[in-house]
C-alpha cells in the first residue's frame, strides 16, 4: 500500500470507523486508480511545492457573464476580453460557479458536472484554460432543492436516503454557529410526510450530510471530473460548517479538517498540480487552521481579515492597527500562502476583525457603509441577538462616499492604494473584476433582485467598458490601467514572491510598509502606501538593510538614496527596489 493510500484509508476509518472506512477506502482507491490510468498526463505531472505559486501569480475573480456582448456566449466574451487586454498580465482566472443553479447567483448549484447553457459549455471552460490557470468551486457544503439529489431523497429514492441531514425541530440547536440570520431547519414534503432538512445558507440550499460516506465518493467525483476539464486550483466554498454534530458549534469539526486533507490526498494522487483553498470567513486563528501542519491540507487560504482592516486604515488615515495586525501574520511553511483580496463576489467580511478591531471602530465601518450608499448582513448569536457579518458595498465606494463633492483621481488614487497593499502583501493577490474595472455601487441590482449582494456583481456591457477604455479620463480608464500597472510591476520581482520574507517597518502612522525580500535573500523591496489624505513623512534611515547604494521606485522609474527622508504625498504608492553596493 503507498503512502498516499494509506493515508487516505486512515482518514476514512477516522470519519466512519474501521469497517465502513476500509470498504470505503476499497471504492476510493478503484475510483482513483481508474482515473490515474485514463489521465496518466496528470498523475505524473510533478511540482516543486515551493514554486506552485510565484510572484507571477495573480488571480482575477469573476462570474461567467460579468461582461456580456450580444451574439456572443458570456464565456466566450470574457475569454476575447481575458486575451485582448490581460494575457501577461494576470495568470489565473476564478470563474465564480458557472453550474446550472436556482439561487444565489449560482451558489445554489443543480448539477456539479454541467455548465449553465445561458454562459456557455465545458469547450469554452478548457479554452480559458489555455491561456489561464483556472480555479473552480466546489460547492459541497449544499447543493440546490431543485438539484435531482434532493428531488430523489424527496421522492423516497433509497440512493438518496442518507444524502440530507433531517432533524426533529425540538433539538436544541442554540449551540451551531450561524452565518446567517435565516432559520437552520427548513420544512419540506417527502414521500413519508413532512422533515426538517438542515439549511445553513438558505431554504434553497440544502446541507449535504457528509456522514454518509457515498456522499464523500460522489463528490470526490465530481472534483476528479473538474480536474479532467482543466481545474489547477479547487476553491472549497464555506467549507467551515461542512460536518454537522449536534451538541457542538458544527463549525471547524476535526472531521471537516479530516475531510479537506482527505481531499488534499486524493489530489496529490490523482492530479499534484492541483491546490485546495479554503473560503472560511472567520476570525483569522480559526482560518488559518486550515493550512493543517503546512504540508496535509489547504495550500491556500483566504486573507479575509485584509479587506476590513485596510478599509478601516483607509478610513481613519492610520495604518497602526493593520501594521500590528500584519506583523503577527506569519507564512505557515514553503507549500502554504494566503490569498490576498480586496473584494469579491460578497461582502466585506467583519467577522474576521474580532478581537483585532474593537466594537466601535467595527460600527464606524458599518456606519460608512450604510452612509456611502451600501447595507449589511447580519447573522444570528447563540443568545438570540443579531451582528454585523459583512458589509455589503462595492469597494470603491466604501473607501470613496458616491456622493461627495470631491476630485475623481483623489478618489481613484485612494481606491489604488487599497490595492497596491493587497499586491504588495506577502501571498497570491485576487483581483475582482469589479475592483479592477473602477466598478461603483449596482443599486439598481439591489432593487432588482432584493439581494444586498448585488450590490457589487453588475453585469457589465463590454462594449461599454471597452468604450469607457478608451477614455484616459473616464473612472475605468483611470483605475484600469494604473491597477494593471501595478500587476506588472509586481509579477516582475522576486522580492514579492509568497515565500519570500515580509517585515513590517515602522515609518509613520499614516504609511503602510512592507520590507518584502526573496526567497533567497538577494533582492528587496520597500513597499510604502499612505493611507491618509495627508503628505507623511518616510525616513529610509529607519529600514533595516545593509549595503545598498539607494532605491528606484518600481512604479515611476524614481531613484532615492538609500537615506533619504522625503515626503509620500496622500494615498502615494512608492514600491522602492534596494539596489546593494556591488563588488
Amino acid at each position: 500500500m503507498t503512502e498516499h493510500s494509506e493515508s487516505m484509508r486512515q482518514k476514512l476509518i477516522a470519519l466512519y470507523g474501521a469497517e465502513r472506512g476500509a470498504a470505503c477506502h476499497a471504492r476510493l482507491m478503484s475510483l482513483l486508480d481508474d482515473f490515474r490510468a485514463q489521465r496518466p498526463d496528470l498523475s505524473a505531472q510533478s511540482i516543486d511545492p515551493r514554486e506552485r505559486v510565484t510572484e507571477r501569480d495573480v488571480m482575477l475573480i469573476t462570474y461567467g457573464d460579468a461582461l456580456q456582448r450580444p451574439g456572443l456566449l458570456p464565456l466566450q466574451t470574457l475569454s476575447r476580453f481575458l486575451r485582448q487586454h490581460l494575457l501577461g498580465v494576470i495568470s489565473a482566472v476564478h470563474i465564480l460557479p458557472f453550474f446550472p443553479y436556482s439561487s444565489d447567483d449560482g451558489f445554489s448549484v443543480i448539477d456539479y458536472t454541467a455548465v449553465n447553457p445561458d454562459l456557455g459549455d465545458w469547450a469554452d471552460i478548457r479554452r480559458l484554460g489555455q491561456d489561464f490557470k483556472l480555479m473552480f468551486d466546489a460547492v459541497i457544503n449544499h447543493i440546490s432543492a431543485h438539484s435531482a439529489w434532493f428531488r430523489g431523497f424527496l421522492a423516497g429514492d433509497p440512493a438518496y436516503q442518507d444524502f440530507f441531514i433531517t432533524v426533529d425541530p425540538n433539538t436544541d440547536l442554540s449551540q451551531v454557529v450561524r452565518p446567517r440570520s435565516l432559520p437552520l431547519l427548513t420544512e419540506f414534503e417527502t414521500s413519508d410526510g413532512p422533515a426538517h432538512v438542515w439549511t445553513t445558507f438558505s431554504a434553497d440550499q440544502v446541507d449535504l450530510n457528509f456522514a454518509n460516506e457515498e456522499v464523500l465518493l460522489k463528490i470526490i467525483e465530481v472534483l476528479l471530473f473538474y480536474v479532467g476539464q482543466g481545474m489547477s486550483f479547487i476553491r472549497l466554498d464555506a467549507i467551515a460548517y461542512l460536518w454537522k454534530c449536534i451538541g457542538t458549534g458544527c463549525i471547524h469539526l476535526d472531521e471537516t479538517h479530516t475531510v479537506v486533507k482527505l481531499f488534499r490526498d486524493v489530489l496529490d494522487y490523482a492530479a499534484p498540480h492541483v491546490a485546495i483553498i479554503t473560503e472560511t470567513n472567520v476570525p483569522h486563528p480559526e482560518n488559518v487552521s486550515y493550512f493543517g501542519s503546512g504540508s496535509d491540507e489547504a495550500q491556500l487560504v483566504y486573507q479575509f481579515t485584509l479587506p476590513p482592516l485596510a478599509l478601516h486604515a483607509i478610513a481613519t488615515g492610520d495604518a497602526t492597527v493593520l501594521s500590528r495586525w500584519a506583523a503577527g501574520v506569519e507564512k505557515i511553511s514553503d507549500q502554504t500562502t494566503f490569498f490576498n483580496f480586496t473584494a469579491s463576489h460578497d461582502g466585506i467580511g467583519v467577522r474576521p476583525v474580532e478581537g483585532i478591531l474593537p466594537g466601535e471602530d467595527v460600527t464606524m465601518l458599518v456606519e460608512r457603509a450604510k452612509a456611502h450608499g451600501g447595507a449589511v448582513s447580519y447573522k444570528a448569536n447563540a443568545d438570540g441577538t443579531q451582528s454585523p457579518y459583512e458589509l455589503n458595498i462595492n469597494y470603491f465606494d466604501a473607501l470613496s462616499d458616491p456622493a461627495a463633492d470631491e476630485p475623481l483621481d483623489v478618489q481613484v488614487q485612494r481606491f489604488l492604494v487599497s490595492q497596491a497593499i493587497a499586491l504588495a502583501f506577502m501571498g497570491m493577490p485576487g483581483v475582482y473584476i469589479h475592483s479592477l474595472l473602477g466598478s461603483r455601487n449596482w443599486n439598481d441590482g439591489v432593487r432588482q433582485t432584493g439581494h444586498l449582494r448585488s450590490i457589487n456583481r453588475e453585469k457589465l456591457d463590454l462594449g461599454a467598458v471597452e468604450a469607457a477604455l478608451a477614455d484616459p479620463d473616464s473612472l475605468r480608464g483611470r483605475v484600469f490601467f494604473a491597477y494593471r500597472n501595478l500587476i506588472a510591476r509586481r509579477t516582475g520581482e522576486r522580492a514579492f514572491h509568497p515565500n519570500g520574507a515580509q517585515t513590517v517597518l515602522d515609518l509613520h502612522p499614516a504609511l503602510f510598509a512592507l520590507l518584502r525580500t526573496s526567497p533567497d535573500g538577494a533582492e528587496q523591496i520597500v513597499a510604502i502606501h499612505n493611507v491618509s489624505g495627508q503628505t507623511a513623512r518616510a525616513d529610509l534611515s529607519a529600514v533595516p538593510l545593509d549595503g545598498i547604494t539607494g532605491y528606484t521606485d518600481l512604479i515611476t522609474g524614481t531613484p532615492v538614496a538609500e537615506s533619504t527622508a522625503f515626503d509620500v504625498k496622500p494615498y502615494q504608492v512608492l514600491w522602492l527596489k534596494a539596489h546593494p553596493v556591488t563588488s
